[in-house]
């Protein structure tokens, strides 16, 4: 599929790059030659980086996506393991999401409640874009961003209203077969000829889901609620405002480690999760030199479990302020940020135990077009970490700098060559809450630091699209708790990955079809990551392949099909940190993840003589494979004494049906 996202440039969705890298146009430019009022579609140019992805509502939609695996089904270079919602996490080529910046409408997701459980949650249905950033990139990506960054960006009433409307409403609702059932409800509409509000209220109800054998996968049945109310509009010709405000809970009962499965008859235990998320955006387009963009935001995540009694809170309050600046062939982006998260865990209510951290940030980026052909870009940011054990006693701090270097040389208008180098810096940030009362720093313990490479080239011609990119990351002075000890944070060694990713696609009339590769090899000190013993900083997976075609078979009704292969991942060495500090285990072991192939199907049907009315009809898993993602723990079971550690089955076939009406 294409998609145009500024002056006739295109991006292929979903394996793309925005054109707009080689057109040298910025945020601010566009604004200028649309006018203040008129909402460019922004998309986040890194120069050099051939890997980055743009993911739209209308793929969402037609997939019925429910939760992080359905977001992003159909980019090999990002997977999601945990097979259940609350535990579900999310990796880019391999490196866990705890090394990424990770935003919700520039507010970023901090810190871990449970490390047995995702940090990242989000309704599908709420977003208008999502970027993802594979690995280090430019000075703009915010703090910490060591592994690279995702950006989830909701609708506002603008999006949902046609030409000319006023007011509007949708309702949605939606069976799967397994198992349970979804229903929306939104409505939106012009406060004045200036300002537009949105609310929407979505609900979740899902039983016990059944794997490819037709088994249940017990404590896998969950109930999800989300509020989220927009507020929008234009405070004056030259600026916009936006307001928002989201509340997510979501409840089950479930394993003593929810990302392990549960045996049949064990103890379930429930458990209880909440995110509120409160963002201010703010843009000022004056001229050429003054497009100010500020975010402010206050999220706060809570978790409860039965079990023991025990809570856990993140809350981050901060901003972001940033200006572009067209001076001449140079757009320049420069701006400072500012953070402070408080971790807290309770038990019983009769202990607590407290963290707080703070992250201060400045950054400038130039992207430079030397040339018509050549686009340059460099960058620099600073930032500084300051971490406080409030019950323990303890600190760490750290500062340092992150320099970026990239450019873009187009040989004619459909070849296009990326380089880029980006260095970036991270120092200790705020824990796990549920492992706070036990949590330890090493002395003297160093940043993370960084080394990201890239290679790409890029072939976009008649509706032919072709790319290639190699890359390289190493992350030196990794800050980690390894298994086997009290909870202690130290430097542990060097977390490389290295592989390369290839994609193409074509479009012909009503016919769209992509096909993409990418082999990724996660080390860490030279040896396999895994799951679980590397849980919450890397896991390793399969070459993975991805084909998908959709065929507009009239005007109103589109079929699609999306075909994902992982091959065999053997012979991974595990317990390498057990054998050194545990007289039980006197040796490694070896685990396997063996390969899988899934099909999924959809079928999208306007049948009124306007597109108010939507039937969405979606097969994932066609043929009913029974496996367990790569991206969640392998399975342990046969190593003596680590019989309950796997990750869970990932669901068998299951039918969706919605259908939801515009008003």
């Amino acid at each position: 599929m294409a998609r145009n996202i500024s002056h006739n440039k295109y991006a292929l969705v979903p394996f793309m790059i925005s054109s707009a890298l080689a057109s040298g146009i910025s945020q601010a430019q566009q604004t200028q030659q649309e006018g203040p009022t008129e909402e460019p579609l922004e998309t986040v140019v890194v120069v050099g980086v051939a890997t980055d992805t743009e993911i739209t509502p209308e793929e969402l939609d037609k997939q019925q996506a429910n939760d992080l695996s359905d977001i992003f089904r159909q980019i090999p270079s990002v997977s999601v393991g945990g097979s259940l919602g609350i535990a579900q996490k999310i990796y880019i080529r391999g490196m866990e999401d705890t090394l990424l910046n990770v935003t919700v409408d520039g507010a970023p997701q901090t810190s871990t409640l449970f490390h047995h459980i995702g940090r990242v949650s989000i309704e599908p249905e709420l977003l208008e874009k999502v970027e993802v950033q594979a690995g280090a990139g430019e000075a703009t990506s915010g703090a910490g961003a060591i592994g690279g960054a995702i950006r989830f960006e909701t609708k506002d009433a603008d999006d949902l209203l046609d030409e000319g409307e006023q007011l509007g409403a949708m309702v949605k609702g939606g069976l799967f077969s397994n198992d349970g059932q979804k229903a929306s409800a939104s409505v939106y509409g012009k406060l004045s000829d200036s300002w537009g509000l949105l609310g929407s209220f979505v609900t979740v109800d899902r039983d016990d889901m059944e794997d490819g054998d037709g088994d249940t996968i017990y404590g896998t049945a969950s109930d999800q609620d989300l509020a989220f109310i927009k507020l929008s509009g234009n405070l004056s010709e030259d600026q916009k405002l936006s307001v928002s405000f989201e509340q997510r809970e979501e409840s089950g009962e479930f394993s003593k480690h929810p990302n392990w499965p549960a045996l049949q008859r064990a103890i379930l235990y429930p458990m209880e999760t909440e995110r509120q998320t409160f963002v201010v955006n703010h843009q000022f387009s004056l001229n050429e030199l003054i497009n100010l963009e500020t975010t402010v935001y206050h999220t706060k995540s809570e978790a409860w479990r039965e079990l023991y009694d025990y809570r856990a809170s993140v809350e981050s309050l901060g901003f972001d302020l940033r200006n572009t600046s067209s001076i001449g062939q140079h757009t320049i982006n420069y701006g400072i940020e500012a953070r402070e998260d408080e971790v807290e865990g309770l038990e019983g209510g009769l202990y607590s135990w407290l963290e707080e951290g703070q992250v201060r940030g400045a950054y400038i980026q130039d992207h430079w077009q030397a040339t018509d052909a050549l686009l340059l870009s460099f960058g620099l940011r600073y930032d500084k970490y300051e971490l406080e054990q409030v019950t323990h006693d303890d600190e760490a701090d750290s500062q340092g700098f992150s320099p970026n270097i990239g450019m873009s040389y187009s040989f004619t208008d459909a070849l296009t060559l990326t380089v880029g180098h980006a260095t970036a810096m991270r120092g200790k940030e705020v824990g796990d809450g549920f492992t706070l009362w036990s949590a330890e720093l090493a002395p003297d313990l160093d940043p993370e630091t960084v080394d990201n490479t890239e290679l790409g080239l890029e072939y976009s011609q008649d509706g032919l699209g072709l790319k290639a990119a190699i890359y390289r990351s190493a992350i030196d002075d990794v800050i980690f708790d390894q298994v086997g000890r009290p909870v202690y944070y130290e430097n542990i060694g060097e977390l490389e990955t290295e592989g390369f990713e290839l994609s193409a696609s074509y479009v012909w009339d009503q016919l769209s079809i992509s096909a993409a590769f990418n082999h990724n090899d996660s080390e860490l000190n030279g040896e396999t990551v895994e799951g679980y013993e590397h849980n919450g900083l890397a896991n390793a997976r399969g070459d993975t392949w991805n084909l998908t075609a959709s065929y507009a078979i009239t005007t109103k009704l589109e079929l699609g099909w999306n075909f994902t292969l992982v091959q065999d991942l053997n012979d991974i060495e595990v317990l390498h940190r057990s054998v050194e500090v545990d007289d039980e285990v006197d040796t490694t072991q070896k685990v396997d993840k063996p390969g899988y192939q899934v099909h999924d199907l959809y079928l999208h049907w306007e049948p009124g003589a306007d597109d108010r009315l939507n039937v969405n009809l979606a097969v994932q898993n066609l043929f009913n494979e029974h496996y367990r993602d790569h991206s969640s723990v392998a399975d342990y079971s046969d190593i003596p004494g680590f019989g309950n550690v796997a990750g869970i089955y990932e669901a068998g076939r299951d039918i969706r049906l919605s259908v939801d009406y515009r008003f």
